[in-house]
């Protein structure tokens, strides 16, 4: 799997990830809040399986 998350992109799936969790353990929010595993899991690997599907890259490009 080729990285596909920036790091601006990378830090805001972070914390949104981190901030839907924290809600869903506190019980604030609905049920559906434990879905901030999937943000979390996609900027911890760098790697988004919808991105390739939309033609979307967000990582830069490294010059050789």
């Amino acid at each position: 799997m080729k990285s596909n998350v920036g790091g601006i992109d990378k830090i805001l799936r972070i914390v949104a990830g981190i901030v839907l969790i924290v809600l869903g353990v506190m019980g604030i929010g609905a049920p559906w809040t434990f879905i901030g595993v999937v943000p979390l899991a996609t900027g911890l690997m760098g790697w988004c399986p919808l991105y390739p599907l939309l033609g979307l890259n967000t990582c830069p490009v490294k010059n050789q």
